[in-house]
């Protein structure tokens, strides 16, 4: 009778001592001060990590009984990537519901090889400000919104996100261009780069795309490059795409100065927008004699110096395009 008495005061102790935990857990970390701190929850982060960021920031008392409200209420699958007003004088439930709304600025990815117009619809979709116009303003930068994750204000105007993408752009660029050994012009060396982004999937075949086309220009042959094809030709209705894929004979015959099957030179502006990769093969092409490339069915490139040795190729690695 002892011994059960003793468990039962034992087991009484630790619910109080757990109630307590819990709902000191809860409490503001300082109910007097009622200043704001922007606090930034970055794409991809759990519960955890958030909650102990939001404890390092002295924002909530326990990481753990923060972590264990969210699960409880189901909000982990409700809490946003971007950044957030929270004060010390909030307590741990008005923390957790202002993560699933209130949020200030938004994580927006935009990936490597993209038209602006594409882009537009990525910042249609991210973006509440968004409107309609915006498209033609990013049309207008094209080749120059550099493909990278940015935190951009809900209530950002079209403007402030061009700024936000060229002012990286130039970042970027500054990086790598001291480092040419062409002589294309800055403008030259980005339409270059926005046709090797689509052209080369894998990032050691790019400086071969672009000694492709340098020496193609250095020839006077036409880049013949797809991509650019593809670019006239716009948006395609059927397939919900801005890249039509298995171009006809018509398709390649597109009356288009965008079309360097039939013109020669680059192109008069960007076809998308690149990574850095694609500018530092256009910066520094690899020197070889090759004029001719052909993708095999997994994107792998083969290069060839002749169009006898492209014609090999396409036999042997058949299945690509």
């Amino acid at each position: 009778m002892k011994r059960i008495t003793v468990l039962l005061g034992l087991i009484a102790f630790f619910v109080i001592v757990g109630i307590f935990w819990w709902q000191n857990g809860l409490l503001p970390v300082n109910v007097n001060n009622r200043t704001t701190k922007v606090f930034i929850v970055k794409s991809g982060e759990g519960v955890r990590e958030i909650a102990n960021n939001l404890k390092n920031d002295g924002l909530i008392r326990d990481p753990i009984v923060f972590f264990l409200l969210v699960r409880q209420q189901g909000l982990d699958k409700q809490i946003e990537a971007g950044d957030f007003r929270i004060s010390p004088s909030m307590n741990a439930q008005e923390v957790a519901n202002t993560l699933t709304h209130g949020i200030l600025d938004i994580w927006v990815t935009v990936p490597e090889g993209l038209r602006a117009e594409e882009i537009a619809a990525i910042l249609k979709s991210k973006i509440p400000s968004f409107n309609d116009s915006w498209t033609a303003k990013l049309v207008a930068n094209e080749g120059y919104l550099f493909p990278d994750t940015y935190l951009i204000p809900k209530d950002a105007t079209v403007d402030l996100v061009i700024k936000l993408m060229r002012d990286n752009f130039d970042k970027k660029y500054q990086s790598v261009a001291s480092k040419k050994t062409t002589d294309l012009t800055k403008a030259q060396t980005v339409i270059l780069a926005s046709i090797i982004e689509r052209e080369a999937k894998y990032p050691q075949d790019r400086p071969l795309v672009a000694s492709v086309f340098v020496n193609r220009l250095n020839q006077g042959m036409p880049l013949g490059s797809d991509p650019t094809v593809q670019y006239a030709l716009g948006y395609q209705k059927s397939t919900n795409t801005w890249w039509k894929q298995n171009l006809t004979v018509d398709d390649l015959a597109i009356n288009s100065p965008y079309n360097t099957r039939v013109n020669t030179g680059l192109p008069p502006g960007p076809i998308s927008n690149p990574g850095l990769s694609a500018i530092e093969a256009a910066l520094m092409p690899a020197n070889t004699n090759y004029l001719y490339f052909y993708a095999d069915s997994k994107g792998h490139l083969h290069f060839a110096t002749t169009l006898q040795g492209h014609e090999a190729n396409i036999q042997k690695y058949g299945g690509g395009s």
